[in-house]
């Protein structure tokens, strides 16, 4: 990430868009506890009925009327080994 983070309130609000894993395409909204944005994220997720922790590492920034849109790509080599859907066969 090349653009330096802006400064967040206490207490700000910016919405999450996963990028990849499981969470592909899901958006979170995450309050800023430290002034600032969330390097990586750990989320517990439900995959095929089983939970697993998948982190996401923060790729970039972009401000929309006033809010911040901020993208976490999937780190698999950090996350929980999971089956992916696709990969089971008829277990589905």
């Amino acid at each position: 990430m090349t653009d330096a983070q802006p400064t967040l309130a206490h207490g700000d609000e910016y919405l999450v868009i996963y990028q990849g894993g499981p969470n592909d395409g899901q958006i979170d909204t995450r309050i800023s506890t430290d002034g600032g944005f969330d390097t990586e994220i750990t989320v517990l997720t439900a995959v095929g009925g089983k939970e697993t922790l998948t982190d996401y590492n923060l790729v970039d920034f972009t401000e929309v009327g006033g809010k911040y849109h901020v993208n976490y790509a999937f780190d698999r080599k950090d996350s929980e080994p999971f089956d992916d859907p696709e990969d089971r066969g008829d277990r589905q």
